[in-house]
């Protein structure tokens, strides 16, 4: 049976890491927003030229456009064994928009997987990276400190830099808005029995396992 999947998880959480493993595993296409809009746009198609007149104003695609974008890509033939889809539903109405879809392509959803962890652990996380000005190496003071202090592994730079949007007040900032997006949908998966929350605060491997446990029993 083909495993039709939701990876929810606020930044820092370690989606992208569990992604990897998922596909790795169960062979179906990582499906992100980011990626649909650029293979929309770049494809020229009708949908991708509409999105492309909103983001190349700096605004937001308007649901009609992107939920025809998702549904234009969960029907092609690489998601019959199953999708991975990760930064969509963002909204209620994406989520309604999703589930009128998956109907009618017959691809229900198995499963909305969201790593959690604490928002206070986030910012110790986002706010710990450090980037070398030379190379663009990054390292993180939690758990990737250089192996020689003060020097870059890569290039052997002494010069490192914190990017704006890991400083403390945009990284709580991000989360918060973050937050506020995740919770409804959170209550809306819980409500239809397809919500699994994994403990985001483990080691890599331990999370990866409590998400293997959750999939193998689907």
């Amino acid at each position: 049976m083909a495993l039709n999947l939701i990876l929810m998880g606020l930044p820092g959480a370690g989606k992208g890491t569990q992604a990897e493993f998922i596909v790795d595993k169960y062979h179906m296409p990582h499906i992100s927003t980011g990626d649909m809009f650029r293979a929309a746009i770049s494809n020229g198609t009708p949908l991708g030229l509409k999105a492309k007149s909103f983001t190349d104003k700096g605004n937001l695609v308007p649901d009609e456009v992107t939920n025809g974008i998702v549904k234009q890509r969960l029907a092609q033939k690489d998601t019959e064994p199953g999708f991975l889809l990760d930064g969509y539903p963002r909204t209620l109405d994406q989520a309604d928009a999703l589930a009128d879809m998956t109907e009618q392509l017959h691809k229900p959803l198995s499963a909305v997987i969201n790593i959690d962890v604490d928002p206070k652990i986030l910012t110790k996380r986002l706010t710990a990276r450090f980037i070398c000005k030379n190379c663009g190496a990054t390292y993180n003071k939690l758990y990737h400190m250089p192996k020689v202090d003060g020097t870059c592994d890569v290039c052997g730079h002494h010069e490192f830099y914190q990017r704006d949007d890991d400083k403390p007040e945009a990284v709580q900032n991000r989360l918060k808005v973050n937050v506020k997006m995740n919770t409804p949908l959170i209550s809306y998966y819980k409500d239809r029995d397809l919500l699994f929350n994994v403990n985001g605060d483990q080691d890599i491997d331990k999370v990866w396992q409590d998400v293997d446990k959750i999939l193998s029993s689907l």
